[in-house]
C-alpha cells in the first residue's frame, strides 16, 4: 500500500524519468475487479485522456495525482500499483494502461482495493480532499498540529489508532507506523493517554524523523517504484523481518491482527504500559 513514502518518492521518480509523454491511448481494466474504483466508466478515459501529454506528478498524505496537460489529473489511492515499461515489454493483466507515442506504457494494477479516478480538480472524495489539506510532517506547522490534536484525542485510543484512523494523519498507514513506534519505544496497543510528555515529544520527532528516512531512501522495501524496484528503505518491522530478531535488542518480534491489520511489536523495545 502506498502511504506518504513512497507518494512523495514515487511522484518525484516520475517528474525524473517518465513525464512528458504524450498519451497514445488508454486501455480500460483486461479484467474486471470489484473493488477498483473510477470515475464512471473507464472505457471513456481514452477519449478524454488521448493526446494530452502527463506532465508531472504530485503527492499528498496517501494520493498520487498524475497531472495533463489539458487540465486533468489521473488521481491513485493507495492501492493502486503502478509500473512502467519501456516499448515492447509485456504488461499482463491491467485495471488500467496508458501507452505514449514512444510504445513505452504506464500500467495500474489492484490487488485488494484501489482507485484510478479521473477528474478536474473538482474531486471531493473525503481521503482525496484530507490529503490535499493535509499539514506535511516536513513542515514547522507539523508540530503545534500534531501537539493541538494529541490534546483533543481521547485518551482512551491506543497509539496505533491515534497514527492510522480517522485520517488525522493522511500517509501514515499501517506500514509505516510500525517502524515509528518501534523507535518511539511505544507499543501499538498502548493508550496515548499513558504517555508522559517526554514520550510524547519522542512520538512526534520519531514520526517525522522516519518518514524524512523512508522518503529520502525512494520508500519502503515493501512497496516496488515505477521500474519494479523495491525501496531502499529498510522496513525494521514488516512482514519481511518477522522472522529476523529485534533490530535494536535482539528480542523476539510478535504479530497479532489489531484494528484491521497486522501489528508487530518488540515486547521489550515496546512494553505494553496500562
Amino acid at each position: 500500500m502506498l502511504e506518504l513514502p513512497e507518494v512523495l518518492a514515487f511522484s518525484k521518480q516520475f517528474n525524473a524519468s517518465i513525464a512528458g509523454r504524450r498519451i497514445r491511448a488508454v486501455l480500460p481494466p483486461s479484467k474486471p475487479h470489484k473493488f477498483c474504483w473510477f470515475a464512471g466508466d473507464p472505457a471513456d478515459y481514452d477519449a478524454r485522456m488521448r493526446g494530452a501529454v502527463l506532465s508531472h506528478a504530485s503527492g499528498f498524505g496517501s494520493q498520487l495525482d498524475l497531472q495533463l496537460d489539458n487540465g486533468l489529473a489521473l488521481c491513485v489511492s493507495d492501492g493502486v500499483n503502478l509500473r512502467f515499461l519501456e516499448s515492447g515489454e509485456s504488461s499482463g493483466d491491467h485495471q488500467l494502461l496508458i501507452r505514449f507515442e514512444d510504445g513505452s506504457a504506464l500500467v495500474f494494477t489492484v490487488a485488494m482495493y484501489g482507485g484510478i479516478v479521473l477528474h478536474d480538480e473538482a474531486y471531493d472524495n473525503p481521503y482525496y480532499q484530507k490529503s490535499k489539506a493535509a499539514i506535511s510532517p516536513f513542515r514547522e506547522a507539523f508540530e503545534p498540529y500534531f501537539r493541538a490534536l494529541f490534546s483533543a484525542s481521547k485518551p482512551t485510543l491506543s497509539a496505533k489508532a491515534f497514527l492510522a484512523t480517522e485520517q488525522r494523519f493522511p500517509g501514515i498507514g499501517n506500514g509505516a507506523l510500525q517502524d515509528i513506534l518501534l523507535s518511539a519505544g511505544i507499543h501499538p496497543k498502548r493508550k496515548i493517554g499513558s504517555l508522559s510528555p517526554e514520550e510524547q515529544t519522542r512520538l512526534l520527532e520519531t514520526i517525522v524523523a522516519t518518514l524524512r528516512e523512508m522518503t529520502e531512501r525512494g520508500g519502503r522495501d515493501t512497496e516496488k517504484d515505477f521500474f519494479g524496484n523495491p525501496g531502499g528503505y529498510r522496513t525494521k518491522l514488516s512482514k519481511n523481518t518477522l522472522a529476523f530478531p529485534c533490530p535494536q535488542c535482539g528480542g523476539t518480534i510478535s504479530k497479532e491482527a489489531y484494528l484491521g491489520g497486522a501489528v508487530y511489536y518488540c515486547n521489550n523495545c515496546q512494553p505494553l504500559t496500562k
